[in-house]
């Protein structure tokens, strides 16, 4: 998400998420169909949907070649220590994760709360009781849709997201997202001004800076020790918002033993009033988490995408 300061463009919560005549056209019908079969996989017992998971990623590794290339790079870059044996293991087992993170899509949309109880296990709660406004600080890992359901079985939260093109699909996510959480807000990715809003209410506004989003409202930092373009905007929201940062991890446990959230201590320093050396802190700290379970993280996304002057591309090839 690239959060820029000088967009202030405002986004109603509530705009997208009456049900108007035009998604009942035709041109939308497969779109309702495809949203409707979702809701048959999240009825299979929790290891179904893990296998049935670990199925569809093995079939994504075969057929979505430029998604694999750009994970096999981005594990050539991070580990190079790492033989080629051993990095392509990580490779599948990683478009395995892939896989099990849509199927959980089906369980953070349609699963009963007391059923996703059984699974998950909480720590650290009490860093989120806090008087003034909180970044959560979520990490690109394939648990993030499940994350963002679990969360709110404790605490409201305030989330950015990615608008969707398809308006059928817009308003089906919002609704279900807002049927768990209904007194959240939903902003769009470029609100800021709705993100300060809810931190200067005392809100909890979800934020995850670990992509490439491109460098004018970003800096090179390094990431596995490599230069990675870096958004600035956590610790400047943190400024203006008077907000602590709180990193959430939701971790997928072996043998199918279900799930654990962990909300770690706020990041000490932040804001410091260097972004650099704050981009770097919270650099580092992703690097640690990703480290601990490597299969689990996105490294299908381009997080090198952007170069510093003269190096060459990547991905290119």
């Amino acid at each position: 998400m690239s959060q820029n300061p000088d967009d202030n463009k405002q986004t109603d919560a509530r705009a997208d998420d009456v049900f108007r005549r035009a998604y009942l056209h035709p041109k939308y019908w497969l779109t309702w169909l495809g949203i409707g079969l979702t809701f048959f996989p999240s009825l299979l017992p929790y290891r179904w949907i893990l296998h049935l998971g670990r199925w569809l990623g093995r079939i994504i590794y075969r057929v979505a070649g430029d998604r694999v290339h750009i994970a096999r790079v981005n594990l050539e870059k991070c580990f190079p220590q790492w033989s080629q044996d051993e990095q392509e293991v990580l490779l599948k087992n990683n478009f395995e994760s892939v896989g099990i993170g849509i199927m959980e899509v089906t369980m953070a949309w349609w699963w009963p709360s007391d059923r996703l109880e059984n699974l998950v296990s909480y720590q650290g709660l009490e860093t989120l009781e806090y008087d003034d406004g909180t970044i959560l600080m979520v990490m690109h890992f394939t648990t993030i849709e499940l994350a963002g359901r679990l969360i709110t079985q404790r605490h409201s939260v305030d989330a950015t997201y990615r608008e969707h093109g398809n308006p059928v699909f817009e308003y089906v996510q919002r609704r279900l997202r807002h049927r768990f959480d209904p007194g959240s807000q939903l902003l769009s990715r470029r609100d800021v001004r709705g993100m300060l809003r809810s931190l200067k209410s005392g809100r909890i506004v979800w934020y995850s800076p670990d992509q490439d989003y491109g460098i004018k409202n970003g800096l090179y930092v390094p990431f596995f020790g490599i230069p990675a373009a870096t958004i600035t905007g956590t610790s400047r929201l943190a400024k203006a918002g008077r907000a602590k940062v709180i990193p959430m991890t939701v971790t997928r446990l072996a043998d199918a033993k279900g799930y654990q959230v962990q909300l770690h201590c706020a990041l000490e320093g932040i804001p410091s009033g260097d972004d650099y050396q704050d981009a770097l802190q919270i650099n580092q700290f992703v690097e640690q988490r990703v480290r601990e379970h490597p299969e689990q993280y996105m490294w299908l996304h381009r997080r090198f995408k952007n170069r510093p002057p003269g190096e060459a591309d990547f991905y290119r090839g």
